[in-house]
This record gives structure tokens, sequence and C-alpha cells, in this order.
């Protein structure tokens, strides 16, 4: 296994601790799942932008799931969407069509494609929400459905997984955080190409946006909830 080697300076978690330290979940059913774009475009071998590191945490992003099912918390799952036209479209200087590993990367997220599906692996359950999201942070998607999804459920606190942590996953816990809630961040169920660029994101959110925690006290958090 390639998992990423995380360094998060205690400095930077000490400092965080004064804007974001949320050592238990909120009440059942206040807390929402985010897991962002565990698609086959990122996740499977050969995807269009997959890294070895977004296969190493299939298993521990199902076991958060699991977890968070059995103490009623709402599982969402993302998908990176790319619409050519419409009102979801990017705007059209985005993306360099005319470079061919843009290109590909642009069919693949197509509604349809491949890519575009949850990798197999996944464990979608049928109570889960599964929304497509046409931007890298989910807040700012015009279509608007992930926000909807949390109102829906009296959502107070989002925990989030998945791909890029530097990208998508670190975007929509900037946005989250902007919005009102109480973000945690899973060190160690996200992933990125490189530990550099994973870490420098768990730094940047652990200072400002986000309480970074690890799989392990995510779940023993949510044994807490259930023993209540």
């Amino acid at each position: 296994m390639a998992m990423h080697i995380i360094d998060l300076p205690a400095w930077a978690v000490e400092r965080g601790r004064g804007l974001n330290d949320f050592p238990a979940l909120t009440a059942a059913g206040r807390t929402a799942l985010v897991n962002i774009d565990m698609q086959n475009a990122f996740v499977a071998d050969g995807g269009a932008f997959a890294g070895p590191h977004a296969r190493d945490i299939i298993g521990v992003v199902n076991a958060l799931s699991a977890a968070m099912r059995l103490i009623g918390a709402p599982v969402i799952w993302t998908r990176a969407t790319h619409a050519a036209e419409g009102p979801f479209a990017s705007p059209a200087w985005q993306y360099d069509l005319s470079r061919p590993e843009i290109a590909a990367g642009v069919a693949a997220l197509q509604a349809g494609a491949e890519g575009h599906a949850l990798h197999p692996a996944m464990e979608v359950a049928p109570g889960d929400t599964v929304i497509d999201k046409y931007r890298y942070g989910a807040f700012s998607c015009p279509a608007g459905r992930l926000a909807k999804a949390l109102e829906e459920v009296g959502a107070e606190m989002v925990v989030i997984t998945g791909v890029a942590t530097n990208c998508c996953c670190e975007t929509t816990a900037r946005e989250a955080n902007m919005a009102g809630y109480k973000v945690i961040f899973a060190a160690d169920a996200t992933a990125s190409l490189t530990d550099e660029e994973h870490n420098a994101a768990l730094l940047n959110l652990r200072l400002n946006f986000a309480d970074v925690r690890s799989t392990a006290e995510l779940l023993a958090m949510a044994r807490a909830v259930q023993n209540e």
C-alpha cells in the first residue's frame, strides 16, 4: 500500500483548536458524512485522474460510511460532473480541450461515462444520497444539491472524505465552514496525488477551516454516539 505519510505539525493543531475543535459528533441525525468524488476517474487503475493513494482510502471511506449509518447520520456521495452546455457548464476558458489529457479528463467526467461512475468497491447503501456536482466546491455548484440535501436533514456538522484532498475536498470543506457548518476533515480518508499536496491542504484546513481527525478518532466518536 502507498498510504499518505501525514505530517500535520503540532503547532498547527494547537492554533487551529481555537477556531475548530470538535471532539464529539453532533447529536444523531445532525452530522452528515460527505464522500467526495470516489469515482472511477479518480480511483480506478488507469482512471484519467487516478493515483495510488485514492485506492488506499477505499476501505476507510467504507468503514466511516457504515459507522455513520449506524448512528443515523446521512451519507452523501458526490460525483464530479462536467456539463458541456447549459446552466451547469463550466466557463469556456476553464478547460483547454486542445490538450489531450484535459480532453480525456473532461470526457471521463461526463454523466454516463465509465469514469463518472462511483468506483465499484465503494459500498453505497440504498438509503445513501448520490449527487452530481459541477464545480470543485460542492457549495459553489450552481445545482446547489449538497446544500439542499444538508438542509433537508438538518445537518449541523459535516465530515469530509474523498479525493482530491487539495482540490474538491478542501474547497468543499472551506465552503462548508463559511456556510456555517462545523467541519471535520478525515486526514487518512482523503487522498491526493502526492504527500506534499495532501499535507499542504491539511495544514491550511486545520489552521482556519476544519478540525482534522483520523479515521480511528471518527469511528470512536461514532461509537460514543451509539452508546449515548
